[in-house]
């Protein structure tokens, strides 16, 4: 659990409860909605949504049946408030297995408090409970207010290396 703090903040004529209790659960398949709807919500902020094809049955397919990913939900009073979508990668160099955040998402009426540091602590646990070597992740460059937080971790941009993407008719064309 995170917190237990109960403070009060004023946003208009919002109060929002800070720093309550926080919990986290594993995703479970019927959750693929709720994860599906957390996707949406990160590409809206990032400013991609157009670019969301993802639907239910492909989530619940890759996810839940495939096992090629895991969800871990941030939980305040029962009620989901953030996730991350993380899997496992592997470094040849280490010699072991690493975890890859896909994505981490906490909604804008809970960020501030602690929480998206909270879910990387989770991850960072899990990744020593499996032994694994790293936790990395990418970040879009525009996403200011994202690498402050991340660079306050300790975390290190991967500044040499540059990343490479094929898909869609690309891929296709090479895979024949």
């Amino acid at each position: 659990m995170f917190g237990g703090k109960h403070v009060r903040k004023t946003e208009g004529d919002r109060v929002i409860q800070m720093k309550k209790a926080l919990t986290f659960r594993y995703a479970e398949r019927k959750d693929t909605h709720l994860i599906l709807q957390f996707i949406k919500e990160l590409a809206d902020y990032e400013k991609m949504l157009h670019e969301v094809v993802a639907d239910d049955a492909t989530l619940e397919e890759w996810i839940f049946d495939k096992q090629k990913a895991e969800v871990l939900f941030a939980v305040v009073d029962g009620k989901e408030i953030g996730f991350a979508l993380f899997f496992h990668n592997f470094s040849t160099f280490l010699g072991r297995a690493g975890i890859y955040l896909e994505d981490l998402f906490v909604k804008p009426e809970y960020r501030g408090n602690g929480y998206g540091k909270a879910i990387l602590k989770k991850l960072a646990s899990i990744a020593i409970e499996r032994k694994c070597g790293r936790l990395e992740w990418w970040c879009l460059d525009w996403n200011k207010p994202s690498i402050d937080f991340y660079l306050s971790l300790g975390a290190e941009p991967m500044s040499d290396w540059t990343v490479y993407r094929i898909t869609g008719d690309t891929l296709t064309n090479l895979a024949e």
